[in-house]
């Protein structure tokens, strides 16, 4: 993902949504002054994004799901009394 270019004054005045989707969405930002870069913001490298469905699929949709897991999982759900339900973020 390419870096999206703002300016000082745009940065300013969005700073905190600018510093959310740094951290929840990993997006990565070349802030400009009078026509010219001169700092860069993005995600530290110890700063984990959001994992999304598409990052899900991307990994694991290949891999093959063992018979009867299904119902292990439905098995497991119901003994623990069910579960909270996760929004998970859309890529």
């Amino acid at each position: 993902m390419e870096a999206t270019r703002i300016t000082a004054t745009e940065l300013a005045r969005n700073l905190s949504d600018v510093l959310n989707r740094v951290r929840y969405k990993g997006e990565s930002f070349k802030v400009m002054r009078n026509g010219e870069v001169f700092a860069e913001l993005g995600p530290s490298h110890g700063t984990r994004k959001n994992f999304t469905v598409a990052d899900f699929r991307r990994i694991f949709g290949d891999m093959k799901v063992p018979e009867g897991m299904g119902a292990d999982i439905e098995e497991a759900r119901k003994a623990l009394g069910g579960l909270p339900h996760i929004q998970w973020p859309s890529s």
